[in-house]
C-alpha cells in the first residue's frame, strides 16, 4: 500500500440520489472481501444513510447469527455555532485527526459525502486519492458536472461542483501531492438501449475531456438494489432467499460482477493484504455498535 498509509476513496455528487452511499458501502465491502482493512467515513450529518446501512448491516448479521466482513464506521457531525469560521476550524479539525489515525489503521478509506456543498465534503474531496461520481443516467444529472448546449451537446459551462473539485486537484497539485484520480461512473443504466441512453453515453466522454476526468463501465438499474440497504448487506455477501424474500437470480450476479469491473477500472494500488491483521479489525469492529460517532 502506499507509504503514507490508507489509499482515500471519496464518493462525491452534489446531487441527492445518485447512489452515493450504495456505492461507498459496495466498494468498501468488495474490498474487505479481498483481505484488506477498510474504514467508512459518513459526512454526511443530515441524511446519515451510509451510517444507517452500516448499522442496517450489524443489525442483519446480530439477527440471523452470520458473519459477514464489517469495516470500521466513521460518523463525523456537522458543528452548529454561530461562527461559521469556528465551525469550520472545528470541522477541519476532527476531520484531521480522524483521518490520520485511519491513515495508519486500514489500507483502505471510503467516505461518503452529502448531496450538498459544505465544508466537510470539500475536506473529504481534497484528501481523496480517488474520486468517484455515480451519475444517474440522465441528461438531468450530468447537469451537476457542466452546463451542456441543448442543440450541440457540448459541454459549455462548468458547475459548481464541478468547479470545487477542479479547485481541491488544483491544490493536491500546488502541494506537490500526487493528483485526484476523477472518476464518472453511470449509474442506473437501463437494460433497453435507448436514444437517451445513446445520448447520455456521448456527452459524459465530452464532460470527462472538459473535466479532465475518467468515465468507468457504469452500475445497471436492479431491482436487488431495493432490497440490500434495509438488511445491510452488498452483492458481495452470501445472500439466502429468506434474506431477499427471493432466491438470488442472475441479476445478482451480473451486479457483483459489474462492481467488479468498476473495481478494476479504478485501478486502486491493490497489494497482497496483510490478512492477520484485516481480521484483527473485523473483530474489533463486531465489538462496537458498527458506528463511532464523533461530534464536532
Amino acid at each position: 500500500m502506499k507509504q503514507n498509509g490508507a489509499h482515500i476513496i471519496a464518493v462525491g455528487n452534489e446531487k441527492g440520489g445518485s447512489g452515493k452511499s450504495t456505492t461507498a458501502l459496495h466498494l468498501a465491502v468488495y474490498l474487505l472481501h479481498q483481505g484488506y482493512r477498510v474504514a467508512t467515513v459518513d459526512v454526511d450529518s443530515r441524511q446519515q444513510t451510509l451510517t444507517r446501512y452500516v448499522r442496517n448491516r450489524r443489525a442483519t448479521m446480530a439477527g440471523a447469527d452470520r458473519r459477514v466482513p464489517m469495516p470500521k464506521h466513521v460518523h463525523l457531525s456537522t458543528a452548529w455555532g454561530d461562527s461559521v469560521s469556528e465551525n469550520e476550524r472545528a470541522e477541519r479539525d476532527i476531520f484531521s485527526r480522524c483521518m490520520a489515525g485511519l491513515r495508519d489503521e486500514v489500507d483502505y478509506v471510503v467516505i461518503d459525502t452529502p448531496g450538498f456543498d459544505g465544508n466537510l465534503a470539500r475536506l473529504a474531496h481534497g484528501i481523496a486519492d480517488t474520486l468517484v461520481t455515480p451519475v444517474n443516467d440522465s441528461m438531468i444529472d450530468l447537469d451537476v458536472l457542466v452546463r451542456v448546449d441543448p442543440v450541440s451537446g457540448e459541454p459549455i459551462e462548468t458547475s459548481p461542483y464541478a468547479r470545487n473539485v477542479q479547485r481541491a486537484r488544483a491544490e493536491r497539485r500546488a502541494t506537490g501531492a500526487p493528483g485526484i484520480d476523477w472518476v464518472l461512473v453511470r449509474n442506473r443504466i437501463s437494460n433497453l438501449g435507448s436514444r437517451n441512453a445513446s445520448q447520455v453515453q456521448g456527452t459524459m466522454d465530452r464532460v470527462a475531456a472538459r473535466l479532465g476526468c475518467r468515465v468507468a463501465n457504469g452500475i445497471a438499474e436492479r431491482v436487488i438494489f431495493r432490497s440490500l440497504f434495509s438488511i445491510g448487506m452488498t452483492v458481495f455477501d452470501p445472500l439466502e432467499a429468506h434474506l431477499l424474500g427471493a432466491a438470488p437470480s442472475m441479476s445478482h450476479v451480473n451486479a457483483r460482477q459489474e462492481y467488479r469491473d468498476l473495481v478494476a477500472a479504478l485501478g486502486l494500488p491493490m497489494v497482497a493484504p496483510d490478512s492477520a491483521a484485516a481480521r484483527a479489525m473485523q473483530r474489533t469492529a463486531r465489538s462496537n455498535d458498527g458506528s463511532i460517532v464523533i461530534a464536532s
